[in-house]
């Protein structure tokens, strides 16, 4: 009888520990992958702030996004994340569009979008603007978020009391830093609008994640 019962219960034993096995792998798997945090050294000069933004290559935000263009317009999620020259974006919002993302670095970059399907942009405001009606700046946006101009390019530029970046006229954008928080040990910028003829985003960061 004893052993009846054992040989019925035996392989949900045997489940509940492979079961157990995988939670641990996970946990373990978790562990290992997760990135140690860092805070920012000081930036609390205009010279600062440049020299130390420019060069983080290893950092990313969570936040919120409005885009409006014309009578067409939307709210949703945004996320990005730099690695070095590499860059991750990805824009959530309703209306069927599902989140779409823009990766890629200097030399190249592609557009994933709610079905998977990847296409190359070669000129990615132009044909954001051309797929969805709307667009973001790819190109410069990686420095305007960090509340420093794109260095690549000519920039006007004014400063709070604080020598904070407040307002950037850059390329054909116009960027307005509205509010900074503290983040990482350092103010970093909170709410951001950029716009330009066609089109106005404002973003909102709510995380600011920078890595060892």
């Amino acid at each position: 009888m004893f052993a009846r019962v054992i040989s019925k219960i035996l392989p949900e034993l045997r489940c509940i520990r492979a079961a157990g096995l995988g939670i641990c792998l996970l946990v373990l798997t978790g562990c290992a992958v997760s990135r140690p945090l860092t805070n920012l050294p000081d930036i609390s000069s205009w010279e600062l702030r440049q020299d130390v933004l420019r060069q983080v290559d290893d950092w990313g935000f969570k936040g919120r996004i409005a885009v409006k263009a014309g009578d067409d317009g939307f709210n949703g999620k945004f996320n990005w994340t730099q690695t070095g020259d590499e860059f991750d974006a990805r824009v959530g919002g309703p209306l069927g569009m599902g989140t779409v993302r823009v990766a890629g670095d200097d030399r190249s970059i592609v557009l994933t979008d709610k079905d998977g399907v990847k296409t190359r942009l070669t000129d990615p405001e132009t044909e954001l603007m051309i797929r969805y009606g709307w667009t973001i700046p790819v190109a410069s946006l990686r420095f305007w978020a960090l509340g420093i101009p794109d260095p690549a390019l000519p920039a006007d530029t004014k400063f709070d009391e604080a020598g904070r970046l407040v307002h950037l006229e850059q390329s054909n954008w116009i960027v307005t830093i509205s509010r900074y928080r503290e983040s990482a040990g350092q103010q970093m910028p909170r709410t951001l609008t950029a716009s330009n003829p066609d089109t106005r985003v404002r973003m909102v960061i709510d995380k600011w994640s920078f890595y060892k």
